[in-house]
């Protein structure tokens, strides 16, 4: 694909969000419309994967470490072919594939159970290291929020995947700067995020803004060709983005639209589809 029908995807897999929350009347849509453009290039452009076969031991690896933004994810792997488009309305329904955090025994092309936050970079780097053991070539991504680095876990898993110069492995930080408890600055502030994992041997990449996708395509053609270290992607996005009423607001972190916000939000999505 190119950029230009990258950012189209971009803006079907809000719509989605919107689709599979306002359905489930539960769910995370802030988080998840943060990162659309980095689900969207990873699956449509970055990845080595095959809908038709996932389970394929070569295929490249991602871990949704912030688990809770899995209706993002759901809205990707339903637009790249992995299941039926009509799921998304099972979203977190009782006997649903898709629950409210991925889950890789009922999912197709799930990679890994997450949930509690701070474990899935940690399986990230296992499957790293797991690859570099075997001589395998496909690489392992994990997407984490920037609430969730505030996880002591997260930081072993990085001085160990540092020490190891996992260059294999890609984190990617959604620094959309709030939390379900309010700005990440005043509940347990990171930053500097980007000084923190160069303390721990990682190649940093800090993007401007990680709903550009030219800027995104930058950032992963870096992070690919870098070698002797892991590297993270930190990229500063707006939560809720494309619908008017969530973007930077902490108060849609989890809580799913009603019938008019849906159809409020759609227009919007609508809105910007026809601009692009």
């Amino acid at each position: 694909m190119n950029i230009q029908e990258l950012k189209k995807m971009a803006n079907e897999v809000r719509k989605n969000i919107l689709v599979a929350t306002h359905a489930a009347k539960s769910g995370h849509p802030g988080g998840s419309l943060s990162a659309a453009e980095v689900y969207t290039y990873l699956y449509f452009q970055e990845m080595n994967i095959d809908p038709k076969n996932p389970k394929d031991p070569d295929r490249d690896r991602f871990v949704l470490s912030k688990g809770h933004t899995a209706p993002g994810l759901y809205s990707t792997l339903a637009l790249r072919g992995y299941f039926p488009a009509e799921w998304l309305t099972t979203l977190r329904q009782t006997g649903s594939n898709l629950q409210g955090h991925p889950c890789m025994d009922h999912t197709p092309g799930i990679d890994q159970n997450t949930g509690s936050l701070g474990q899935g970079v940690s399986s990230a780097v296992g499957m790293a290291m797991f690859a570099k053991m075997n001589g395998k070539s496909f690489r392992t991504y994990a997407l984490l929020g920037d609430g969730e680095i505030e996880e002591g876990l997260v930081w072993e898993a990085a001085m160990f995947a540092g020490y190891r110069k996992l260059d294999n492995l890609c984190l990617i930080v959604d620094n959309n700067n709030l939390q379900i408890d309010g700005p990440i600055t005043e509940v347990c502030s990171p930053y500097p995020i980007d000084e923190k994992f160069r303390a721990f041997n990682f190649h940093v990449i800090n993007v401007a803004d990680g709903n550009d996708m030219e800027q995104i395509a930058a950032a992963f053609k870096e992070a690919r060709e870098t070698k002797g270290a892991p590297s993270v992607i930190v990229m500063k996005t707006v939560k809720g983005k494309g619908v008017s009423y969530m973007e930077n607001q902490v108060s849609w972190h989890g809580v799913a639209p009603d019938d008019e916000q849906f159809r409020i939000g759609m227009e919007d999505l609508e809105k910007i589809g026809e601009a692009l």
